[in-house]
Formats: structure tokens, sequence, C-alpha cells
């Protein structure tokens, strides 16, 4: 495999300053971008924010039953001990579980929703696959939060995805709210990448998937774009749909309060930004993290 020249270059002693994205924001033109299933104006929120909020896409008794599975998974001490479960430092919750559209059948047939993979084509300019799929939880009282990061940071720098060309469609399982740790995004950082300073530790999936030190931005960086362009939380009940650019700056808050919070992740990537070989130099990760060889065209359940 030839491997692409890194026209985002991370994880260097000096990390240098933040510069535009050398690629658009929606893929689709002509008549795939006008006859999607968003709308022109929604479009061009997803194209200025690098998000777009979609209450109740979903009904709350339609993703009931995933929570409820979720909750099945945490029982199950044996599918707690899986690699593709993260469990909190003191392994008492569940934090993340990985490739969850091969786990289920339910999860996989929801990734293949003709809207929503219909969002994920008009966004991405044509076929797409599963680069990443995952819940994240966080259980009331201790949940744990994630630190200001750009994916497309890591997918680049330590999967080989070589351009901004993914989106990821977050499925809210359960209500998120002011105080459960909703996902915060900062509007308009995803027309810049922010290179971050240091070397990837060898291996360093294993621990960033519980706390990340390695991929994240500097306050500085954080800071310039934050006042720039300020900070949302998208907030709703469960069914809501956040999508939301590869390249956009998130991150959350630890959950203080008594209420559960879990979301859905499914990560679309055009089948034409397929991975090549880590641009850090690392050994690839995992396939449940960074999907390799199941990327065939997903096609809509009939």
């Amino acid at each position: 495999m030839l491997q692409r020249a890194d026209f985002y270059r991370s994880r260097e002693e000096n990390a240098g300053n933040m510069f535009p994205r050398h690629e658009p924001i929606v893929h689709s033109a002509g008549a795939q971008r006008e006859q999607g299933p968003l709308a022109q104006q929604q479009l061009a929120q997803f194209e200025r924010d690098g998000f777009l909020w979609l209450e109740n896409f979903f009904t709350p008794e339609m993703v009931e039953g995933f929570f409820d599975e979720l909750r099945d998974m945490a029982q199950d001490k044996a599918f707690c001990e899986r690699d593709e479960v993260i469990m909190d430092a003191n392994r008492e919750k569940i934090r993340s579980v990985f490739a969850m559209h091969e786990t289920s059948e339910a999860f996989h047939r929801l990734t293949r929703d003709p809207e929503l993979l219909g969002i994920a084509q008009q966004l991405l300019g044509g076929d797409v696959y599963i680069h990443q799929s995952r819940i994240n939880s966080k259980a009331g009282f201790c949940g744990n939060g994630f630190e200001w990061h750009s994916d497309f940071e890591t997918w680049h720098t330590e999967d080989g995805m070589p351009a901004m060309r993914a989106v990821s469609a977050s499925i809210m399982l359960t209500d998120n709210n002011a105080f459960n740790g909703p996902l915060m995004l900062i509007p308009g950082s995803h027309e810049y990448f922010v290179p971050c300073a240091g070397a990837t530790p060898e291996n360093n999936w294993i621990q960033s998937l519980q706390k990340q030190t390695a991929g994240v931005p500097s306050r500085d960086a954080v800071g310039q774009l934050a006042n720039r362009h300020g900070i949302e939380a998208p907030t709703g009940p469960a069914g809501s749909l956040l999508l939301f650019e590869c390249n956009t700056l998130h991150a959350s808050n630890r959950n203080m309060s008594p209420w559960p919070r879990a979301n859905l992740f499914f990560v679309y990537n055009s089948v034409d930004n397929r991975l090549v070989e880590p641009f850090c130099g690392s050994k690839r990760r995992p396939e449940y993290l960074a999907a390799r060889a199941n990327t065939q065209p997903l096609k809509p359940w009939s």
C-alpha cells in the first residue's frame, strides 16, 4: 500500500500553529447535495458550525432497547473482560464499548437506517463504511469526562486516515442534560487543524481510551478557538441525533448528576478515504478501533 503525503503533521516535539483544513466540509455536490435527507439550511449550518443537532430523530422508545442491551452487557463479567470493552479506572463501570455494529445485529441494522445512512452519504459525497462504532457511557455520580480533542487528529496520526472525510453520528440512548456530562463542541473549530505536541507512546491506545494525554491540543489553541466561537453543548431527549464533523474539537465533563448518560456513536468514513499506515509511524491499532478489513460500502436496509 502506497503511503499518502501527510498534510496534517502532528505529535512532534514542537506542535506548530493551527492552520486551515485542506478539504471541503460537505463533500457532495449537485443533485446529491440537493436531494439528500438534510435541507440546504441544515447543510449550511453543518458547514458553519461543524455539527448539527437533530432533536427526536428517533423516538425514545426505539432507542430504549439499545440502552437495555448496554445494561445487560455491564452485568456480564465475561463480556466486560473483552478487549472491546473499556472499563473505568476502578473497573466498576463500563466507559466505552467498541465495535457495537459487529457485536449486535440490532446495532448493525441501525447503521443502515435509510435516513441516517443517506445523511452520511450526503455529507461525505458518496459511499461510506463504518470506521468505528462505540457506546460511551457515564454512570451517575461517577462517569468520567473526555479531554478536548479532534477525532481526526487521532484517526489520522494513529490510524492513517488520510483526509477529513468522516462524520460521527451520535445517537442519544438516554436524555442528555446540562448536568450529566453532555458533549461540548467548539463551533467553527473544524475549519482548522490543531497539531498536538509530543510523540505518540507505544500502544498509546491502551491507556488513551481511559484517559487521553497524547493528541490533546494546547490550552492556548483551545482558548483561541473557544474565545472566537464559543462553546455549545446540545442537550435533549433520548433518540436525538448529533452529527459532528471529524475535525470538530469536543470534550465532556464528568457526570456529577444521579442520571446516567449513554450515547451511541457510528463513525462513517468515505470509501475513498480508507486507512493507510499510521502517520505517526506506530503499528496499527486493533480492528475494533479502526476498520481496515470490513470497509465495503453500506447499503440501506430494505
